[in-house]
């Protein structure tokens, strides 16, 4: 018997949950954002990033944030759950639109993150701190 497609959404959720060792043992940051309704949290381990997005709200939700990080490596989303990738503006700004309740789940940078990924714990600003 084939596998439901509502056992399919959280199957592929916490799978993807799992491939993000930021979430586990990274630190954390939240990104500002003007609307109260809407959270956007990057979280930082060793040289990689995740970026999460979600709105709260029962209405649709347009938002513009930065990445929070410096250079070219913030100016690329790339979407862990669908191909709607996401390219900031000349500003840095990544420009969303939430539908209800929605969310979206980033690679900070691009899918090379395993190639970066450094050996020893060192934050955003690249000061270096040794895991537990």
């Amino acid at each position: 018997m084939p596998a439901s497609p509502m056992l399919n959404w959280p199957e592929r959720i916490v799978r993807m949950r799992k491939e993000g060792p930021e979430v586990g043992w990274g630190d954390f940051k939240v990104i500002s954002v003007r609307d109260p309704a809407v959270l956007v949290i990057r979280y930082d381990w060793r040289n990689n990033s995740v970026l999460f997005v979600h709105n709260f709200d029962e209405k649709p939700r347009e938002i513009a944030f930065g990445s929070g990080l410096p250079g070219e490596t913030g100016k690329l989303l790339v979407n862990l759950l669908s191909e709607d990738h996401s390219v900031a503006d000349e500003r840095g700004k990544h420009r969303l639109m939430l539908e209800a309740y929605g969310y979206r789940w980033y690679r900070v940078g691009g899918l090379d993150y395993l190639l970066k990924r450094s050996d020893i714990d060192t934050d955003a600003a690249g000061r270096t701190s040794h895991p537990a």
